[in-house]
């Protein structure tokens, strides 16, 4: 399966914002965003104007690098929500947070997206009590997403019920820590996604 393997703190500086890739180094001062807040490369400190069409991409790239998707991938998704009823960028949006290994870290089971990734791959995960180890699965309304009995005592669950007070959950997604249970009570609407991104930009970059 393709997947990015180069360095998540570039594309963090790339886009001039965290995208919170690398779990708690992204609050810690040692987030190298904090330490030097400008694109890699020989000229990352230059300032070129900005066009339209240059902020229509790299809200593009920003988006799909939350979520770790590749291009392709990611423009499957933006034909999907398209053909769909309603807004296509908030369609885009919901697909995107509907993916298995995203409702895993929406959960609190894992630091960043990569590592939720990783345990979907490794089967750690369980969807209406059957092993589910594709991450890009889209769950539906009243799914049940689970961690296999096998793997609970594994360190970054006993870690997730140790610090499920200090988490914010959405309210689309009922987490159950202690069970390290999940039951998506709806696909979410664009008021319960917190990802900062302007959807209409990507719309726009598209229809051109």
């Amino acid at each position: 399966m393709a997947r990015y393997t180069g360095a998540d703190c570039k594309l963090c500086r790339r886009e001039k914002t965290k995208l919170f890739l690398k779990g708690k180094k992204c609050e810690s001062a040692k987030c190298p965003i904090e330490i030097r807040p400008y694109p890699p490369g020989e000229h990352g400190r230059a300032r070129p104007k900005e066009s339209e069409y240059q902020l229509q991409l790299r809200e593009k790239q920003k988006t799909r690098r939350i979520y770790g998707v590749l291009e392709k991938q990611f423009h499957n998704y933006y034909e999907e929500a398209n053909r769909k009823t309603g807004k296509t960028g908030e369609n885009l949006l919901q697909i995107l947070e509907s993916r298995l290994d995203n409702v895993v870290y929406r959960a609190g089971f894992a630091e960043s997206r990569d590592a939720a990734r990783q345990q979907v791959r490794h089967g750690h995960i369980l969807v209406n009590g059957k092993k589910v180890d594709i991450p890009s699965y889209r769950v539906r309304e009243h799914d049940i997403v689970e961690v296999r009995e096998k793997s609970r005592n594994l360190l970054p669950y006993e870690v997730a019920r140790a610090t499920a007070g200090d988490k914010t959950y959405p309210a689309w997604l009922g987490v159950i820590p202690d069970a390290l249970r999940v039951l998506v009570h709806q696909l979410p609407v664009r008021q319960q996604i917190d990802t900062q991104v302007q959807e209409q930009l990507i719309v726009e970059l598209y229809s051109k």
